[in-house]
């Protein structure tokens, strides 16, 4: 062990990396349980807890890598994508978990949240009027009943790690619950709906792209105001306002 090195930090939390294991620090307990519960649930392979300490949670990493970042070049062959998709639709015929998770919110609520976020991004020229508009039209698609489905709840790329053509692991699970399946397949293909045909394709199932191309939306909607408070940037390229933008 030579170094510390700063995964990601905001003011809600971080993440180091010691040699071969990650230490999370959360601000708040419960995403910690959260966590701990989810991978010792989930059917698909999870890092391995070294130890639990609120408000600090050590894992250990996980080998491969994964297929890109929001914003970055995507990797990994259309094989790789589709086992993805396999391990993501094994973990919606799981049994669910015992609470909602971030995907899980009803939509009542997201309804009114989205409206909240949409005013303030015009209100403060952050985005264009008819951008806003657009978007919150396509968003509507997602606010519709759904089956209950143990979700991950920020299935980013850059949280699923593969070896090949084989998932060797998925990261992150502190906003695991029961929720809606497809906002987990748009999260994971956000900004690189390129590799979506194939994803479905392992995923194995019939998906309405209406939905993902609504969650797209709603996603990004709602997470610009929250990445710009927390240093990080939605207009960087391939990020949430170029996702966004291809909607018009």
């Amino acid at each position: 062990m030579d170094e510390v090195r700063v995964v990601v930090a905001h003011s809600e939390r971080a993440t180091l990396r010691v040699g071969d294991m990650f230490l999370k620090v959360d601000a708040d307990q419960a995403r910690i349980e959260v966590e701990v519960e989810a991978m010792s649930l989930a059917p698909v392979p999870t890092p391995q807890v070294l130890w639990c300490n609120p408000p600090v949670l050590a894992i250990a990493a996980l080998p491969g890598t994964t297929l890109g970042r929001l914003g970055g070049p995507s990797t990994g062959s259309p094989r790789a994508w589709a086992a993805a998709g396999a391990a993501i639709r094994r973990l919606h015929e799981a049994p669910l978990p015992p609470r909602p998770g971030r995907a899980g919110r009803s939509t009542v609520a997201l309804a009114a949240e989205l409206d909240e976020e949409c005013e303030w991004l015009v209100t403060n020229g952050v985005l264009p009027a008819d951008l806003v508009t657009r978007n919150r039209q396509v968003a509507e698609a997602a606010l519709r009943p759904w089956t209950p489905a143990f979700t991950h709840g920020d299935l980013q790329i850059a949280h699923v790690f593969l070896d090949g053509d084989e998932v060797t692991g998925i990261i992150d699970w502190s906003e695991a619950g029961q929720g809606d399946p497809l906002y987990d397949l748009a999260t994971f293909t956000l900004g690189h709906e390129e590799h979506l045909d194939d994803v479905i394709a392992g995923y194995g199932t019939d998906v309405d792209l209406d939905v993902i191309h609504a969650w797209w939306s709603l996603r990004s909607m709602l997470a610009v105001r929250w990445l710009i408070e927390h240093g990080f940037d939605p207009f960087a390229p391939g990020c949430e306002v170029d996702v966004l933008r291809a909607r018009m």
